[in-house]
């Protein structure tokens, strides 16, 4: 054998880039396309799974199970209540509860008015209480809608104030117990 390559040279003292390495070549099963799992065929036989050797086999549920969904549930603590927004919606909730009694009152007095209650009852009063000099009670001038709207108006006006201050008050008093004994606990559970 002889060498070909000539003679031998000493290397240089000044740096050298380093050789690129060849590129290895990549295994064949890479090289491939990529197949997705669903394009290959199943397997059949007695140890593939159930199902697999028929091409549209779906799972079928068994027969003693719920066909129902689970409802999903959790446990919540109301921790604390906030009393000004308390104090704000007992507030309006009052506010709605005055007029509904104004205008019950009002339509209770316009019935009774139209089916008579306030005559018949008002010259049974007035023949009671009445002498030869006095005519008696006139019970249909002091039960007027006038009067009557302006009375409710000022219960009504009362029920607001009184009841804004008790739910704030509770609010508080919530706030205090459930710092004791951890609040009132809900269970809410999910709509489907």
């Amino acid at each position: 054998m002889t060498d070909t390559r000539g003679p031998e040279q000493k290397p240089k003292a000044t740096k050298q880039k380093p050789k690129p390495k060849p590129k290895q070549e990549k295994p064949a099963a890479e090289s491939q396309p990529y197949h997705p799992p669903q394009a290959y065929e199943a397997p059949s036989g007695p140890g593939a799974a159930r199902g697999a050797g028929e091409p549209a086999a779906q799972r079928k549920p068994r027969t003693g199970a719920r066909v129902t969904p689970r409802t999903r549930k959790a446990r919540l603590r109301v921790a604390k209540a906030d009393p000004w927004s308390v104090m704000k919606v007992s507030f309006l909730l009052s506010i709605a509860l005055g007029v509904c009694t104004i205008v019950a009152a009002a339509v209770l007095w316009m019935v009774m008015d139209a089916m008579g209650v306030f005559s018949t009852v008002g010259s049974t009063i007035s023949e009671a209480t009445g002498s030869s000099e006095s005519t008696g009670f006139d019970l249909q001038a002091f039960l007027s809608l006038p009067r009557v709207l302006i009375f409710t108006s000022v219960i009504a006006v009362i029920d607001v104030v009184l009841a804004t201050a008790l739910a704030t008050l509770g609010a508080f008093i919530y706030n205090l117990s459930a710092g004791f004994v951890g609040g009132v606990e809900l269970t809410l559970a999910e709509d489907e």
